[in-house]
C-alpha cells in the first residue's frame, strides 16, 4: 500500500506525508483577501496590497500588471466604457461651434463689426469665452462663432462684395441701413459734405446734397434698458397659469421687447419651468392676437423667410409681398433670408421663386437675391450716362423697351447713386422716372421698379402707401399688415407714421382703430406707438 494513502496514524515506522500548510511562522494573508488559483505562487514576503479603501476597478476591468502601483487612495476608477460619443462620432473640443444640422449652401452674412462699434468693454476675446459678453446679443440661431453664416462645409456661391454686414450689437437683430435712404430733397438744404460718400463737383452742389443727406431710423419698438429676461419670463407665466388668461399682461410684455430680447425670454421660460413659451403661448391666444404674438416671438430672417415660402405657397403666388421684402432689403438682410430659407425647407430660394414666377419678373427677383448691390459707393458722375442709359431702354427706344437694361441698373448700382440718376432723368425728358416705368412696363415688373425707385425716393412713404393699402378696400388684408407692422416697429415706424400723416392727412393710429379690434388693435397700437 501506498504510504500516503494510509491513515492517520500511520503504521509504525512510517514517516507522516508532507504537510499542504505554510512552514510553522509564514504569513497567512489578510482576512477577505481571495486566494490564487490553485497552483499559483504566493506573492513575495512583504509585497504591499491595495490601500485600505480603494476601490476595485469595474466588472471585467483588466488589472494593472504586475508590479503596476495601485492608484492613490481615493482616486476614482475611470467609468465603465464611454457614452460620449456615439456611432463613432468624436465629440466635439470645448469651445467648438455648434453645427447647424443641414447646413446652408449660401455664402456668409458677415461678421460682427470691429472692435471700435461695440459699446464700453470692448468686442469680445474669442479665446476668452465662446459667449457674448455680458449685455451683447446673441446671434440668431443657426449663427456661427463670430458671427458667421453659415456652418463650415463650402458653398457653391461666391461670398457677398465687401461682406454683408451683421447685425449691430445693440441690441434689435436688423441690419443697420448699408445705403442712404434720403428723404426728398428741400429747398435751401444743406450743402456741403453732409455724406460719408464720395462727391463730384460734375453734380450741382445742392441736389447732390439732397441725395446724400443720411435717412435717420426711428424705431417706436427699443431695446428695454431695465431688462430681465427671467422676471419677464415669471410674469408670462403667471398670466397664463390657472383659470382664464391675462392678455393684457401678455401683450405689454411681448409688445415692447425688441426680438432680442423675445428670444432671451424664451429660453428663461423653458430654463425656469421646463417648458415651450412658444407652445404655451399658442395653446392660450387665439384669432389674430395668437398671429402677431408667434410673429413678435419668430427670429426676423426666419419670419421674412416664412412669409415668402407662404407668398410662393398659396394657390397663386402673392407677388406684391414677395415685391415688398425682396425689392426693398438690403445686401445683408437677403442673405440672411437665403440662409434662413434654405434652413427651413431645405430648398434654394431662387429655385422656389424660379417655379411659380416667370419672364421679367422672375428676373427681377433672382437679381434682388443676389444680393450684390453696391451700397458704399455713390459716383455722381455717372447719373447723366445711366440716365441717359435708361432713356434709350425705354421712351427714345423706336420699338419696345429693354428691360433688361432697366433690371441692369435698378438693380445694381447704390441706392444714393441711382436717386441722382432719377434726378438727371428728370432733366432729360421734363417728367419723373416713375412715368417712365409706368407707360413703359407692365404687370408685376412694373410693381416691382416702382417699389425699387419709391424706396429710393423716400423708403418710409413707401411703406406707409403699403400699410394704408392693406387696410384699405373690402376687408383687411391683416397678414400683410401685422407683416408690416411686426417688421418696421423696430426699424423705421416712427418715420412711417410722419409720412402716413403727410400723405393721408391723418395719423396712423385713427386707421388701426377703425380698422381693427378687440386684443388685435391694442396690440398693433403698442407696437407702433412710441
Amino acid at each position: 500500500m501506498n504510504p500516503n494513502q494510509q491513515g492517520y496514524p500511520p503504521a509504525p515506522g512510517v514517516p507522516y506525508p508532507p504537510s499542504p500548510y505554510p512552514p510553522t511562522g509564514a504569513p497567512y494573508p489578510p482576512s477577505g483577501a481571495p486566494y490564487p488559483p490553485t497552483g499559483a505562487p504566493y506573492p513575495p514576503t512583504g509585497a504591499p496590497y491595495p490601500p485600505t479603501g480603494a476601490p476595485y476597478p469595474p466588472s471585467g476591468a483588466p488589472y494593472p500588471p504586475s508590479g503596476a502601483p495601485y492608484p492613490p487612495t481615493g482616486a476614482p476608477y475611470p467609468p465603465a466604457g464611454n457614452p460620449y460619443p456615439t456611432s463613432g462620432v468624436p465629440y466635439p473640443t470645448a469651445g467648438a461651434p455648434a453645427q447647424v444640422p443641414g447646413g446652408s449652401p449660401y455664402p456668409p452674412a458677415g461678421s460682427y463689426p470691429p472692435a471700435s462699434q461695440y459699446p464700453p468693454g470692448g468686442a469680445p476675446d474669442p479665446a476668452a469665452s465662446q459667449y457674448p459678453p455680458t449685455g451683447q446679443p446673441y446671434p440668431p440661431p443657426g449663427a456661427q462663432a463670430g458671427g458667421q453664416y453659415p456652418p463650415p462645409g463650402g458653398s457653391p456661391y461666391p461670398a457677398p462684395p465687401g461682406g454683408a454686414a451683421y447685425p449691430p450689437s445693440s441690441g434689435s437683430p436688423y441690419p443697420p441701413p448699408s445705403s442712404s435712404y434720403p428723404p426728398p430733397p428741400q429747398p435751401g438744404g444743406p450743402v456741403g459734405n453732409t455724406s460719408i460718400y464720395s462727391t463730384s463737383s460734375s453734380a450741382p452742389r445742392a441736389n447732390m446734397a439732397a441725395a446724400l443727406v443720411p435717412y435717420t431710423q426711428i424705431p417706436t419698438i427699443k431695446s428695454l434698458g431695465s431688462f430681465d429676461a427671467s422676471t419677464d419670463a415669471s410674469s408670462l407665466r403667471k398670466a397664463m397659469k390657472g383659470f382664464g388668461t391675462d392678455e393684457k399682461a401678455i401683450i405689454h410684455i411681448l409688445a415692447n421687447r425688441t426680438n432680442i430680447q423675445r428670444q432671451q425670454i424664451l429660453l428663461k421660460y423653458q430654463q425656469s419651468y421646463g417648458r415651450d413659451l412658444v407652445h404655451d403661448l399658442k395653446s392660450e391666444l387665439g384669432g389674430k392676437l395668437e398671429t402677431v404674438v408667434l410673429a413678435l416671438m419668430t427670429p426676423l430672417y426666419q419670419y421674412l423667410a416664412q412669409e415668402i415660402h407662404h407668398a410662393i405657397d398659396v394657390i397663386g403666388t402673392k407677388e406684391r409681398a414677395l415685391v415688398e421684402i425682396l425689392c426693398t432689403a438690403d445686401n445683408a438682410t437677403i442673405h440672411h433670408i437665403k440662409n434662413e430659407y434654405f434652413k427651413l425647407y431645405n430648398k434654394k430660394i431662387e429655385d422656389d421663386i424660379r417655379g411659380d414666377t416667370s419672364g421679367d419678373f422672375q428676373r427681377l427677383l433672382i437679381s434682388m437675391i443676389a444680393g450684390a448691390r453696391e451700397e458704399h459707393n455713390c459716383d455722381p458722375s455717372l447719373a447723366p450716362s445711366l440716365a441717359q442709359q435708361l432713356y434709350e431702354a425705354g421712351e427714345g427706344k423706336k420699338l419696345g423697351t429693354d428691360e433688361s437694361e432697366f433690371n441692369r441698373i435698378m438693380a445694381n448700382y447704390s441706392y444714393p447713386l441711382l436717386r441722382l440718376v432719377f434726378e438727371e432723368y428728370e432733366k432729360i425728358k421734363g417728367k419723373p422716372f416713375s412715368d417712365a416705368i409706368k407707360s413703359e412696363l407692365s404687370g408685376d415688373l412694373e410693381k416691382g421698379m416702382l417699389a425699387i425707385y419709391r424706396c429710393i425716393q423716400n423708403r418710409a412713404a413707401f411703406f406707409a402707401v403699403e400699410i394704408h393699402d392693406a387696410m384699405s378696400g373690402a376687408g383687411t388684408n391683416d397678414r400683410a399688415l401685422i407683416r408690416l407692422i411686426v417688421t418696421r416697429s423696430e426699424i423705421d415706424m416712427g418715420n412711417i407714421k410722419e409720412e402716413y400723416v403727410k400723405i393721408y392727412e391723418k395719423p396712423l393710429e385713427k386707421d388701426i382703430k377703425d380698422d381693427t379690434s378687440g386684443d388685435y388693435k391694442k396690440i398693433l397700437l403698442d407696437l407702433i406707438e412710441d
